[in-house]
């Protein structure tokens, strides 16, 4: 009977986590909803304006604004975006997997050199290179507390300065990009300097844009605020694509947690339906004793 007693123990302590999966699918469900809404309205306007700018500062002057300027990349800043919280599958081991491939394959020089810096914008990527001893500089962790545009602004200007006074040559985010509760794609994308178009056939894209105001006020005003909308659309994609991930992890594990319970009820009816024939047998045993004798 002992042994029946540790399966409904296990039983009950099974449901249990699985009411608490449950509960946290659900939850991310409703973050998801919002999350969602906010990266769906925020994608086209990101992405048109990262074309206009990507068209026009390949007519510009290197000389016209500090971030088209292309220099050897000697010292280099990563973005990695994560989230503060796990229980969502392998959505923050594959940023830092992607991260560790990106500085292995593209910048393992600077690498050696302590040239690759590191701004985490979520507890798991700070904490798995503060532990690895990398240069990690400031702490985002609050962010996601109250994620709106001035607040990754305030990031983003810390990442420009130092890009337009020399700190960084090259600025890369690494996030996963939103596509589906189910589907999150990992991407790497150029911050600073802010990439040029080009064609098929790698030249540069050459539009005739008629500039109104002038010039100068467009590069000076425009280029900034759609670099700092470019690092908003990045921390919206990964906000929704963590919500995403473990609104999947949850239902998977809550659907685990029943495939167990039931094994376990399986377990234990067999246990106790062996328990109940060892007790007749031994009742008619006796019985059958106490006739003969």
């Amino acid at each position: 009977m002992a042994n029946l007693k540790e399966v409904r123990n296990r039983i009950a302590s099974v449901s249990s986590t699985q009411q608490i999966t449950k509960a946290m699918k659900m939850v991310s469900a409703a973050k998801l909803k919002r999350a969602t809404n906010a990266i769906v309205q925020l994608r086209p306007y990101a992405n048109k304006l990262k074309d206009i700018l990507g068209n026009l500062s390949a007519s510009l002057e290197d000389s016209s604004s500090p971030f088209i300027l292309e220099r050897e990349p000697v010292r280099v800043l990563i973005v990695a975006v994560s989230s503060n919280r796990g229980l969502a599958g392998a959505f923050n081991a594959n940023v830092i997997k992607a991260v560790n491939l990106l500085i292995s394959e593209k910048y393992n020089e600077q690498y050696k050199n302590g040239n690759v810096s590191v701004i985490a914008i979520g507890k798991k990527t700070q904490d798995y290179y503060e532990r690895r001893k990398y240069n990690v500089i400031g702490n985002n962790n609050e962010l996601f507390s109250n994620l709106t545009f001035e607040n990754v602004s305030a990031v983003t200007d810390s990442i420009m300065k130092g890009f337009a006074n020399g700190s960084f040559d090259r600025v890369e985010v690494v996030y996963n990009q939103f596509k589906n509760a189910g589907i999150q794609f990992l991407v790497t994308e150029q911050l600073l300097p802010l990439p040029m178009n080009t064609d098929v056939s790698g030249e540069q894209s050459k539009v005739d844009y008629i500039l109104e105001p002038a010039q100068e006020e467009i590069v000076n005003e425009l280029i900034p605020k759609s670099i700092k909308i470019q690092l908003y659309k990045a921390v919206l994609d990964s906000h929704a694509s963590e919500h995403g991930a473990r609104m999947t992890a949850m239902d998977k594990a809550t659907d685990n947690a029943g495939e167990l319970i039931r094994s376990l009820k399986l377990a234990y009816n067999q246990a106790r339906q062996a328990a109940i024939t060892t007790e007749l047998t031994e009742i008619v045993s006796g019985a059958s004793a106490l006739s003969n004798g």
